[in-house]
């Protein structure tokens, strides 16, 4: 007999050859079979747990290709500044923060979007030191590529007029006095952060244990963390617990190669709820921070064109470790934003695949924004896996035609272009960056409509795709991109019983009412980790 049994929905399966089905039955932690609720209720017995679903749509669990998982959970205990639209609002936020904490403690996180100022413009460390004497503060951009600090931070850090920039990063200064106006870019604000107090081993895993319940109430069972060493051990101990509520599959900067390579680690190695994904790097920064590398200038600033990433020095190195990698069995996942630097490193991916045995790497580049014509084909033709953030595209695409012009924007966030070409398309919302629901990473990817209002038909709209075309990208797609399509990402006898549970039908609704669709339950490895009342069915009712 099954021990939990769905019925009466509507279930997507994921399947080629049963696409769809009504009923599905579970055993332990795996599917043991699907079909018609005559055929699966019969598997139910008196110990069986019914669902009835009520014409619900049933999904494979979402799994989200990129976050920066730890670091949404600390996000969450922060200061939030992202949906700030002016200096008083940013201010008056950072102010109570202060009032909150005791003196001398830090400031942090915030994700703000000075885009969304009116009009756009940098915050400087003016604005808040009056309300932060006794508080150092470093808060950064929703991205993650710039930050800003008060004049405190700077001190503590040791930088004022005189300091360097260093290689893959900017000191932002003011042009009549020279001083540092609190911006920093990118690798120059590694100078700050190297003094910021590490959060404790505890408060890393009440974090950790805040997103996993954050990710469970939107639907996501399995996390690619673009993570470090130091989240791992917090993993590690809520596995032993018991209270990883989600698949998590850990990437490492690619910094810790040695690592990797001094014991002979592969990727995927480790536990059904806790691997060992591969390496992450960086060859440039963010449209957003300007420093995303273009072959041509910003077409708001004609004296940049972005810079490389920190982990493109000394010059050369990328390559060798990628190169390290590839004779290694590793899988990489390398950010690359702008035009260039996808050339440049889908040109060093192209000499690496020349030049050693043809395998089965599913090597990823990360974002993939702006893209030329010629590199777009390049993804398809290396089987790269294109793991991009479709909500980026709804909310960049409100400013980013000013920053690069409406011509290089024919080919931004190009996701129909890019799975024409060949490439595995895979989708993921780069939490903190944009929010954990898949749900808006869908409606972003099938129209497109920027959170403006002013492209109610979509933003470049050649490059939509359609709504099952956006849940492979999810479920089936970032399955294999990490190597488990063999027991995940598709709702099939064997396979986990990971999935999701949604209040309507998306196959039967309208784009607009994605957004207010809920999860209303959702199952990893047979045990329900979320679920609405209404849904358990008691046992009169069976």
């Amino acid at each position: 007999m099954a021990d939990t049994v769905l019925v009466n929905g509507h279930i997507w399966t994921g399947s080629e050859s049963t696409p769809e089905v009504e009923a599905l039955a579970v055993v332990q932690n795996r599917i043991v079979r699907t079909g018609s609720n005559s055929e699966i209720k019969r598997l139910a017995g008196p110990g069986t747990r019914v669902l009835d679903l009520k014409g619900r749509l049933v999904l494979p669990g979402f799994i989200d290709a990129h976050t920066h998982f730890l670091n949404g959970g600390l996000a969450l205990r922060s200061v939030q500044l992202r949906d700030c639209r002016s200096r008083e609002e940013f201010v008056s936020r950072i102010a109570a923060r202060a009032r909150e904490l005791p003196p001398g403690a830090w400031i942090l996180n915030g994700d703000w979007d000075h885009e969304q100022f009116s009009p756009p413009v940098l915050p400087t460390r003016d604005w808040i030191d009056p309300v932060t004497e006794d508080h150092p503060v470093c808060v950064n951009r929703f991205d993650g590529h710039m930050v800003l600090v008060n004049s405190l931070a700077l001190k503590l850090a040791g930088i004022d007029r005189n300091t360097v920039s260093p290689p893959g990063g900017e000191i932002i200064r003011d042009p009549k006095s020279g001083e540092p106006t609190g911006i920093l870019k990118d690798a120059a604000s590694d100078l700050v952060y190297a003094i910021i107090p590490a959060p404790s081993f505890e408060e890393k895993r009440e974090a950790v244990k805040m997103a996993l319940r954050e990710a469970a109430v939107h639907g996501v069972t399995s996390i690619h963390d673009m993570s470090d060493a130091s989240s791992f051990e917090v993993y590690q101990d809520l596995l032993r617990s018991g209270e990883l509520t989600a698949r998590l599959y850990v990437y490492f900067q690619i910094t810790e190669i040695e690592s990797f390579l001094r014991l002979k680690i592969k990727s995927g190695f480790g536990h059904p709820f806790l691997r060992l994904a591969g390496l992450k790097g960086f060859v440039d920064g963010s449209l957003g921070s300007a420093t995303a590398l273009f072959f041509e200038p910003y077409s708001d600033d004609p004296r940049a064109s972005g810079l490389l990433a920190a982990h493109m020095f000394p010059e050369g190195i990328m390559e060798q470790r990628l190169r390290l990698a590839d004779r290694a069995g590793l899988q990489v996942a390398i950010h690359a934003i702008g035009d260039r630097a996808n050339a440049i490193l889908l040109d060093m991916m192209e000499k690496i695949n020349a030049e050693n045995k043809p395998r089965d790497r599913r090597w990823r580049i990360e974002h993939c924004q702006h893209l030329r014509r010629i590199d777009i084909d390049r993804y398809g033709r290396l089987g790269l896996v294109a793991s991009v953030q479709p909500y980026h595209a709804i909310d960049d695409g409100c400013w980013a035609e000013r920053k690069i012009g409406p011509e290089r924007a024919r080919t931004t966030y190009a996701f129909k272009s890019l799975q024409r070409a060949g490439a595995v398309l895979v989708f993921g919302s780069d939490w903190t960056v944009a929010p954990l629901d898949p749900l808006a990473g869908i409606y972003a990817a099938v129209t497109r409509r920027t959170l403006d209002g002013k492209n109610p038909d979509g933003w470049i709209p050649e490059e939509k795709i359609s709504l099952e075309e956006a849940i492979k990208s999810y479920t089936v797609r970032a399955a294999y991109a990490e190597f488990s399509e063999k027991e995940k990402g598709s709702l099939e006898p064997g396979k986990l019983a990971d999935l999701v549970v949604l209040d309507r039908d998306l196959f039967r609704v309208e784009p607009d009412e994605f957004l207010k669709a809920r999860v209303v339950l959702t199952m990893v490895d047979g045990r329900i980790v979320h679920s609405s009342p209404d849904i358990l069915v008691d046992e009169k009712q069976r």
